[in-house]
């Protein structure tokens, strides 16, 4: 079986913003996060998400792909042509992982 796309992040320089159009434009509940960062969970897509802030104002939208090996997949996608742009990490109660493809696209990976 393919590995599924389970998780999309939208990031940009004003995440308020973010969730404002996000919110306005499909009907998408952004409820209040807790933590230090500026990023909220989105509630009413049929693909969980998230959307947030990056202070450095590098806006992108990453598609995470579930793996059973994160590290296997990073070094089959370097492999490939793909950079690593953030080894295995945990991230709250699950292990991520990004890439850059050939295109500079970022990819990422989420072990399950």
């Amino acid at each position: 079986m393919a590995n599924p796309v389970v998780y999309f992040e939208i990031i940009g320089k004003d995440a308020n913003r973010l969730y404002d159009f996000y919110g306005d434009i499909f009907g998408w509940t952004l409820p209040t996060g807790d933590g230090p960062v500026n990023y909220r969970h989105v509630e009413g897509a049929t693909l969980p998400g998230g959307i947030g802030e990056e202070p450095d104002g590098d806006s992108r939208v990453t598609v995470y792909v579930q793996v059973p090996d994160l590290q296997a997949a990073l070094d089959r996608a370097g492999h490939l042509g793909a950079t690593t742009l953030l080894p295995p990490s945990d991230v709250g109660n699950v292990s991520i992982a990004l890439f850059s493809d050939p295109a500079g696209n970022v990819v990422g990976l989420l072990q399950g």
